[in-house]
């Protein structure tokens, strides 16, 4: 029986506080990107700070559903991040209580957004979208004149061109207006030059009705029956008030509100799937017909026997040398004219077929986007739950708190995310790939990295630390480490300094002995490197009694022999002999050349460095020697 804890209580709290933050930052991220596709709409039309609210509005209710996913993984990663870096997840732990008996009560909670993100997109969002596209519509029906331009002539009226020096929006008056005018073409132009104006659209939205204000109508009177060079009249008209209505189509048309309403975006999944019957019966049906008329352009018909068709070939073929014996008794005009005519009959056939081509293309996109549309309802949802078990089990592993990992983290998920979503709804919407395989291709591939991340989380997993990354790493390219060795605040025995001396002696006897007999300057033999084990048992009981005599003098308190530990080389033993401990590692990376050549290459490298190491260690025990012998000297 599920019970609520206190446990669950408080990480839900935790959670609950991080989700309504991420969710306004990823909200306010996702409008800011979807405003760039409306800012020509928007920027200097004068609307009203209702109009904008509403749109505002509109877009962030279509926009939370996407917002939803992204939140609950970056507000997950930042909860069991802190958790994790405060060490209450390993009280957690400590206590008996797995991983996933922690994140219970967020599952819960995951679930029901998930639930509530389908239900936006089932209910809320369709009507948004509506409201949202009938919203720009009448953005260019009430106000015809923000969509005319300060400074620029305007070409957006057929048959004319319209300047406009200054706007009053809010009385609705254009200053300065200049207007183009070419019905009949540049013969019969028209300028047309006004102080003021108003304008505003018929009752039909078809047309615009200019109230002009002081100004002179020029026009050329010009005819095509009149000589070139002669003078060509015109007319001049001065007017203190003139009404001059123009053709424009505002936009809004029942076409385009019924193409709202035939949207997908605008349909919940059961009027989606009732669409889609509809919409495969048409398509099915427009196809029998291009095929039946496609029949008629063949002679081996389907429907017709062998015989029947090679009899139909043959009186083909037989009308074909009647028709040549014909052609060649016509003369040359009828020749031409038959070879026109024909000409013009294969074209508009092709063109039949392209015009035919293109509408059974935009029939099976329109099948292809309700389905989208359909199964994008189910993987955005089900993105809530995966990107969920994937930032609470980062956040386990990570244990990284705060907004630096966390966002990285989350804008790399969700960039990979938000491309494959993409690239399989583009390759499905121009039917390149199915819809089924574009459109889960970004669930398909998240949701194994989900179940693995939470496995590794629940089994304590150390896949994802970055210190070990990073020591590998140091290895792989030959990075040293530096010692830090710092002065004990409390030390109950005094280093044993006279066998320290004399220990450190031995060991530069060691070194120099074994300087002379290998040469480290000379480059290894590669079949010895990668094919032969060997290990430098030399140097390394030299490294060994270096470590342990270090580690005695350590203990001091004078400042000048920490110092001078400090600065030992730390010695690799084995990095100058082969590349890996094992034998097999070596033997493959000695096939593959290009890795052989990067670690023979490393490995020269850190003979040459331990040439210099060795060099250096006998330096500082020639110096340590010396300051042990002043203070034994000194006692």
């Amino acid at each position: 029986m599920f019970r609520i804890k206190k446990l669950d209580i408080f990480i839900a709290k935790q959670f609950g506080l991080l989700f309504l933050a991420a969710f306004v930052i990823c909200q306010f991220v996702l409008m800011m990107q979807f405003l760039w596709r409306y800012v020509d709409e928007l920027i200097g039309k004068g609307l009203s700070m209702e109009i904008l609210a509403q749109f505002f509005w509109y877009m962030g209710i279509m926009l939370m559903p996407q917002a939803f996913p992204l939140a609950i993984l970056l507000s997950s990663l930042i909860a069991f991040g802190n958790l994790g870096e405060s060490s209450e997840l390993t009280a957690i732990k400590a206590a008996g209580i797995s991983l996933m008996q922690a994140m219970r009560s967020l599952i819960v909670i995951t679930i029901t957004i998930a639930c509530i993100s389908f239900y936006f997109q089932e209910v809320i969002g369709p009507r948004a979208f509506i409201s949202f596209q009938h919203l720009l519509l009448s953005m260019k029906q009430t106000n015809p004149e923000v969509e005319i331009p300060e400074g620029i002539f305007y070409d957006g009226i057929p048959n004319s061109n319209l300047y406009v020096q200054k706007k009053d929006l809010d009385r609705g008056v254009l200053y300065g207006i200049m207007i183009y005018r070419m019905n009949g073409g540049y013969e019969d132009a028209a300028v047309i030059l006004a102080d003021s104006g108003r304008i505003q659209t018929t009752a039909e939205k078809k047309h615009l009705l200019l109230t002009l204000y002081s100004g002179e109508w020029f026009e050329n009177m010009r005819q095509s029956s009149i000589n070139v060079n002669a003078n060509v009249p015109y007319r001049r008209e001065t007017f203190a008030t003139k009404k001059i209505l123009l053709d424009f189509d505002s936009g809004f048309n029942m076409s385009e509100i019924g193409g709202i309403s035939a949207d997908a975006r605008s349909k919940g999944l059961s009027r989606i799937i009732h669409d889609l019957d509809s919409i495969r019966e048409y398509n099915d049906s427009v196809g029998h017909q291009n095929y039946r008329e496609a029949k008629l352009f063949t002679f081996n018909r389907p429907d017709l026997s062998r015989e029947d068709s090679t009899k139909v070939a043959t009186e083909a073929a037989g009308r074909s040398e009647m028709f040549d014996s014909l052609y060649q008794k016509l003369n040359a005009e009828q020749k031409q004219r038959i070879i026109t005519q024909a000409s013009n009959d294969v074209q508009m056939t092709i063109t039949n077929m392209e015009y035919k081509a293109e509408w059974a293309y935009w029939l099976n996109r329109e099948e292809r986007m309700h389905l989208m549309e359909a199964i994008n309802k189910f993987t955005l949802s089900l993105s809530c739950i995966i990107f969920f078990f994937i930032g609470a089990p980062l956040g386990a592993i990570i244990r990284k708190g705060g907004l630096g990992v966390p966002v990285i983290i989350s804008v790399i998920v969700f960039i990979v995310f938000y491309i494959l979503d993409n690239t399989g709804m583009r390759m499905a919407r121009i039917d390149e790939w199915t819809v089924w395989f574009g459109k889960l291709l970004g669930t398909a591939v998240l949701s194994p990295i989900a179940i693995f991340f939470t496995y590794k989380a629940n089994k304590d997993s150390t896949v994802f630390n970055i210190d070990i990354y990073r020591n590998i790493l140091m290895r792989m390219l030959g990075l040293r480490t530096k010692r830090s060795i710092m002065r004990k605040e409390v030390i109950i025995d005094d280093p044993q300094y006279q066998a320290d001396s004399d220990q450190l002696a031995v060991i530069s006897e060691q070194v120099s002995r074994y300087m002379e007999v290998h040469n480290l300057l000379r480059w290894p033999n590669p079949i010895e490197v990668f094919f032969r084990a060997g290990d430098d048992q030399e140097i390394e009981h030299i490294n060994e009694r270096l470590e342990a005599t270090i580690e005695d003098l350590s203990y001091s308190r004078d400042k000048r022999i920490i110092i001078l530990l400090n600065r030992y080389p730390v010695i690799a033993s084995n990095a100058h002999t082969r590349p890996f401990q094992r034998k097999w590692l070596n033997v493959l990376t000695g096939i593959f050349l290009p890795t052989g050549i990067f670690f023979y290459v490393r490995m020269i490298r850190f003979r040459f460095r331990l040439y210099k190491d060795l060099q250096h260690v006998l330096r500082t025990n020639g110096k340590l020697i010396t300051r042990i012998g002043e203070l034994l000297y000194n006692k």
